[in-house]
């Protein structure tokens, strides 16, 4: 059984930082793409982030390049997303996914098979 475990968000002020991880297991971790997706109330789940199995291609949305920076451990079976350089509009529901086999468009939400409960993230400005 596949789960994926996301560690607490949290409340915090625009400009501060915030790392996110996502405890995985029940599968071969280390040969799945993964990506973090959010979804802010009243909006469609949008695509943040997602990294290669050897990670090694990082793909990132446009709003986060620069301040978002994803990474992983595979020994640890660990997926993490750093924030910094929070905004207000960053409030989200964020959430850690596992690529399909094959996986074609690392962006789009239909390529991911399993997601994690979500983790709440709230930028105060």
């Amino acid at each position: 059984q596949v789960q994926l475990v996301e560690s607490a968000g949290g409340l915090v002020q625009a400009g501060d930082s915030l790392r996110l991880s996502c405890e995985a297991s029940g599968l071969s971790f280390a040969h799945k793409v993964m990506g973090w997706f959010r979804q802010a109330p009243g909006k469609e789940r949008e695509f943040v982030a997602a990294i290669s199995e050897s990670g090694i291609t990082l793909v990132y949305a446009e709003f986060v390049k620069g301040r978002f920076t994803i990474s992983r451990d595979n020994a640890k079976k660990t997926l993490y997303l750093q924030m910094n350089s929070l905004q207000s509009e960053d409030t989200a529901v964020y959430h850690c996914a596992v690529g399909r086999s094959y996986i074609i468009d690392y962006r789009s939400a239909g390529q991911y098979t399993y997601w994690g409960q979500g983790t709440q993230v709230t930028v105060s400005s």
